[in-house]
């Protein structure tokens, strides 16, 4: 059970929810860790996470990741998070990461899969992910919370955003964009 040992390993950050689907998997909704906080004191306790994927939703079957959307704040964490977690991806893994410093939606080839990538200024991966899609809340009536990843996994197989440019990492690298942070609240 990979994500159960994700667990273990303190590699789950706030957790939504960690459950059984009705296909004999594990679905998972909350943060996942890409870079750990150094240890902390002589126990071994660390400090917080240094990045994160923001918004995780991990699909888990076989033992191997189906399913992966979420969010990074720099397209420089994706060589750390398929560092860190490529090797647990399945052939046939569906993953949408949204991306803040990005413009255009783009199609990466990494680690022999293939990365939907996906300009997020300000959202939720999982709302976000389901209106790429154009999935309704109908689609989700009746289903558990680990099952609805399931029917996001099922649309998003084959899934291509329109306009969306095939590179490497490399090239996905030289087309960010710099991000303005825009202040909100009082003056």
């Amino acid at each position: 059970m990979l994500l159960k040992t994700y667990d273990e390993q303190s590699l789950l950050f706030n957790t939504n929810f960690l459950e059984n689907t009705s296909s004999g998997g594990f679905a998972y909704r909350g943060e996942l860790v890409i870079e750990e906080g150094e240890v902390a004191d002589a126990q071994g306790r660390r400090k917080p996470p240094v990045s994160l994927l923001l918004g995780a939703v991990l699909l888990e079957q076989d033992e191997k990741l189906k399913l992966m959307v979420g969010l990074i704040n720099d397209l420089a964490l994706l060589e750390l998070l398929l560092e860190k977690y490529g090797k647990d991806l399945a052939d046939d893994a569906a993953s949408m990461i949204f991306v803040r410093n990005i413009g255009e939606p783009m199609v990466l080839g990494a680690a022999g899969k293939e990365f939907i990538l996906m300009p997020l200024d300000e959202g939720i991966p999982w709302n976000e992910a389901i209106d790429e899609l154009a999935l309704e809340k109908s689609d989700f009536k009746g289903q558990s919370s680990g099952d609805k990843l399931v029917t996001l996994y099922g649309e998003m197989k084959g899934f291509k955003p329109k306009g969306a440019s095939s590179v490497t990492l490399e090239e996905a690298l030289s087309q960010t964009i710099e991000v303005k942070q825009s202040a909100r609240g009082p003056v």
